[in-house]
């Protein structure tokens, strides 16, 4: 049904009830069940970087000439980066509008490099747990990929990833860490094969660009994974993450200069004028870039060096404390605050674990590939780890006592997802399920009264009809 344009204005007591009233299903990652998609230091360090961004609320850095502030904070964030990455001088970067923008604009540049030297029909080559945005932009810009399995440390085999590299090759990518479960490839390695061919290599550090320096200078051990390495041309780094900045800003910095040329985008007979985009976007918010650069003058060495101190020591009390659960074990070796875990040979069943913690208010991050639970520790989890733990235990009495839950509620459809044979057929019925959260028949039930509102969520589509529709679909395949 189509709803008309609003004819009157609602007061500002209006507004914000309804605004507040739509938080109301969200996760409550302030009492610290959100074990992902959020990055804050504490309720000081937000005021200061949403005043910073509200003080460049307006500001449109499309223009670097006419906005001039938002080039020289820019500038600062990028040589402050640089530095931090033990990049060498000549170095070339720009912020962007998030870690998916960096990534396209690698895979990007990469392309069309090739294409002047020649190359047609590009591959890149890249473990299987790199970040699905590079399948996106791989996908986008008719760049074929090449994926190297990897073993059950969730490494790719090097030798492996070499046999794939051949004269096509415009891009070797490496993650520091993985985000499904905070291992770092072997980079170093894959480096030597970069600079060996004369490949491009991307480190996508968009999780770990604003961690692993200070993991480093904690003392942990972290192989060389940045710019010390020869063969690594460009890193993306997220700093709406550990950069703890506002959303969305992510840095791409590149080794040297000639690359950056070409990702930017000219056009110099249109009626406006010269058109010019070092990005993919146009118009792009000052208050980001605003917001980077007070995290980062606010928090200096000292203040990340103490927040990757409490957050590493959280996360390795948290792993501690899971280890002692006879059931459960570990999923790779974890370079930093990020890890994963599961059931031993998936017993009882991971997913109703999963539910059973979904149920007692926490946000449960599942994965398959193998089967896990990713958790990433932060500030506002460090005072709930004892109950997180407590509820495991419970969980897992839970599955034991109820094996039939395997077929209830989120834990079958996951389950499913891991061992269905078509691929295909899942990602057309996850599209179908993001489609229908757009189209135009959903409504909101919501009631206004002068200065409050009631409001429910949505009509969106459940798992369970994903879930209903995917076996219908899946029968019908196995039938033909």
């Amino acid at each position: 049904m189509n709803k008309g344009f609003p004819e009157e204005g609602w007061t500002d007591d209006a507004i914000k009830a309804h605004l507040e009233g739509t938080k109301r299903n969200d996760i409550d990652w302030k009492a610290g069940r959100s074990w992902s998609l959020m990055y804050r230091v504490d309720e000081a360090h937000q005021s200061a970087i949403e005043a910073a961004y509200t003080s460049f609320f307006s500001e449109n850095f499309i223009s670097p000439v006419a906005f001039s502030s938002l080039r020289a904070l820019e500038r600062d964030v990028v040589d402050w980066s640089a530095s931090l990455l033990h990049a060498p001088d000549g170095y070339e970067g720009l912020l962007t509008g998030g870690g998916s923008e960096s990534i396209f604009l690698v895979v990007l540049a990469a392309r069309d490099r090739a294409r002047k030297r020649g190359i047609r029909n590009p591959e890149l080559v890249m473990p299987a747990t790199a970040h699905p945005a590079f399948n996106k932009a791989a996908d986008w810009l008719d760049v074929r990929i090449r994926i190297c399995p990897v073993d059950d440390n969730q490494l790719p085999d090097v030798e492996r990833y070499k046999r794939l590299i051949h004269s096509k090759t415009i891009l070797l990518i490496a993650s520091a860490p993985s985000y499904p479960h905070g291992v770092l490839d072997p980079i170093d390695e894959i480096g030597a094969l970069a600079h060996e061919k004369g490949i491009l290599f991307h480190v996508d550090a968009c999780v770990g660009g604003y961690m692993l320096p200070w993991v480093e200078k904690l003392g942990y051990p972290i192989p060389n994974w940045d710019f010390r390495v020869p063969g690594v041309t460009s890193i993306s780094a997220d700093l709406h993450k550990f950069g703890y900045a506002a959303k969305n800003c992510s840095l791409l910095l590149y080794r040297s200069s000639g690359i950056l040329d070409h990702q930017i985008y000219v056009r110099s007979d249109w009626a406006g004028g010269v058109y010019a985009t070092a990005g993919l976007l146009g118009t792009r918010p000052g208050g980001a870039i605003a917001a980077a650069w007070t995290s980062i003058r606010r928090l200096g060495q000292q203040g990340f060096l103490a927040i990757a101190k409490r957050n590493m020591e959280a996360a390795e009390a948290l792993r501690r404390d899971l280890l002692t659960i006879p059931e459960i074990e570990l999923v790779g070796t974890s370079s930093m605050n990020i890890l994963a875990y599961r059931t031993k040979q998936n017993r009882p069943d991971l997913f109703i674990l999963a539910d059973y913690l979904a149920e007692q208010g926490w946000q449960v991050d599942r994965q398959h590939k193998p089967l896990s639970i990713h958790i990433t520790v932060m500030q506002h989890n460090q005072g709930v780890l004892d109950q997180y733990i407590a509820d495991v235990k419970a969980g897992l009495s839970f599955a034991k006592q109820h094996p039939e839950r395997s077929g209830e509620g989120e834990a079958v459809m996951y389950g499913l997802l891991a061992r269905l044979p078509s691929e295909p057929l899942v990602k057309r019925q996850v599209k179908d399920v993001v489609l229908d959260w757009y189209q135009s028949d959903k409504t909101n039930d919501l009631v206004i009264v002068e200065g409050t509102s009631s409001y429910t969520q949505p009509k969106v589509p459940t798992w369970q009809s994903f879930l209903n529709n995917l076996l219908l679909r899946w029968y019908r395949w196995r039938q033909k």
